[in-house]
């Protein structure tokens, strides 16, 4: 029995709520404090640790990719720091890593599991203690994020919505996040009890989450998601459903503004079409394709 097989539909809606950067303000933490000190111990990158910095802040929020799981961010990561005229000056030298390139190219769920059992499956010396390397700096970042990320309560507006939600529909954590992670903060601030699952990487990508649910027989037009990145829209659209964004810098007049009346308008079917579209529009200034330094 998959995870998604025990999900029972219980109400005629269905909403996806993402959680790091939507529902808790932890990105900033996250990234500045946890992932990006260790990817540049773990990946040798204090040489141009200044604009090693900058990379990994724009890549994961910042930018059109902010959201995105770890492995595929990494490497971004570290190809923008390559590039750079900076790093170049520097005679800097990325290590290669082709092992953890060719893993995250063809493996489409993305954890430390997934990881670890491809490494149990590698003869040759050279690949095993590349992306044994790896999986240090992931285990790395988590270990870190536990020690360090606590104690930061859901954005104003996001219980009164749960609240408000709760009776008329099913919600579900949605989330590239490692699930034990997302357990303990969503227990943490007693949250947990609104929604009907927590999903996080181990179960797939963002899309699958809400196919998967959504195949329970869900109408199309009663499906929400809920997120504050380009891939929460992605995933919302590849799946035909409604998308409400939490706006970068601007979170608690987002939740705000749901509260008040997108879940209104959701309920009454009058949220798809222009309202929807103007929170896209408005959504899409705030996160730039391209980098300043290019």
């Amino acid at each position: 029995m998959s995870f998604f097989d025990k999900i029972e539909k219980k109400n005629d809606f269905l909403v996806g709520i993402d959680s790091d950067g939507c529902v808790f303000d932890t990105m900033e933490i996250k990234q500045k404090e946890c992932f990006t000190p260790n990817t540049i111990k773990y990946f040798g990158l204090q040489p141009i640790s200044k604009y090693a910095r900058e990379c990994c802040l724009f890549v994961n929020l910042y930018s059109q990719t902010r959201g995105i799981n770890r492995w595929p961010a990494l490497i971004k990561e570290l190809d923008y720091a390559n590039n750079r005229r900076e790093a170049k000056a520097r005679n800097f030298k990325l290590m290669e890593l082709p092992y953890l390139r060719e893993w995250v190219a063809k493996e489409p769920k993305w954890s430390n599991k997934k990881l670890k059992e491809y490494i149990a499956k590698q003869t040759n010396p050279k690949a095993i203690e590349e992306l044994t390397h790896a999986l240090a700096w992931s285990e790395a970042v988590d270990a870190t994020i536990k020690d360090m990320v606590y104690g930061i309560p859901p954005f104003p507006f996001v219980e009164k919505s749960l609240i408000k939600m709760r009776e008329r529909a099913d919600m579900l954590v949605v989330s590239q996040t490692p699930v034990e992670a997302l357990e303990r903060e969503w227990k943490e601030h007693s949250i947990d009890k609104y929604v009907t699952c927590i999903a996080g990487q181990e179960m797939g990508t963002k899309a699958e989450h809400l196919k998967y649910t959504i195949a329970k027989g869900y109408d199309i037009d009663k499906v929400l998601m809920i997120g504050d990145a380009l891939g929460d829209l992605k995933s919302a659209r590849s799946n035909n459903c409604l998308f409400y964004p939490i706006i970068p810098d601007h979170e608690e007049d987002s939740w705000e503004r749901f509260y008040s009346e997108g879940i209104d308008r959701f309920f009454a079917g009058t949220y798809k079409g222009q309202y929807e579209e103007e929170l896209i529009k408005e959504f899409n200034k705030y996160l730039p394709e391209n980098p300043s330094w290019e």
